[in-house]
């Protein structure tokens, strides 16, 4: 048996890497783009019916605005291959679920299909991550 991995081992964890890292940073531009809109026009938002997750649209914006940052570094920062954004990766995509889920009466829709891709961006960081200790 041979160490080293085979071509098609190496290029799943490859094409899930970049899958991963383009995915986390089209998220994030969506987030901050999100996030600019609820900060310069806080008055566009409408909130439907009472929420238990009731902040100023300019708070949200904000809390939107940090997580696409941070979700677009970290995009590029698996690009150049930094190990440590793998996990630092996966923290972001979970916590940008979690404020997709609490800006649900906001856009409901948009939430959804945000925290969608959240769930495919950490499948494919955990398979990354399974993968290379595998490998």
């Amino acid at each position: 048996m041979s160490s080293q991995p085979s071509p098609t081992k190496v290029g799943w964890a490859e094409g899930l890497t970049v899958f991963a890292a383009s995915l986390l940073m089209l998220v994030g531009i969506f987030q901050a783009l999100q996030g600019l809109a609820a900060i310069i026009n806080d008055q566009r938002f409408v909130v439907t019916g009472n929420y238990i997750y009731k902040f100023d649209t300019t708070q949200w914006g904000w809390i939107h605005l940090i997580l696409g940052l941070a979700a677009i570094g970290l995009g590029i920062a698996m690009l150049m291959g930094q190990t440590w954004s793998f996990i630092v990766a996966m923290v972001v995509a979970v916590l940008s679920a979690v404020a997709q889920f609490m800006w649900l009466p906001y856009y409901p829709v948009w939430a959804i299909v945000i925290i969608a891709l959240d769930v495919a961006i950490i499948w494919a960081l955990v398979t990354q991550l399974g993968r290379s200790r595998t490998v």
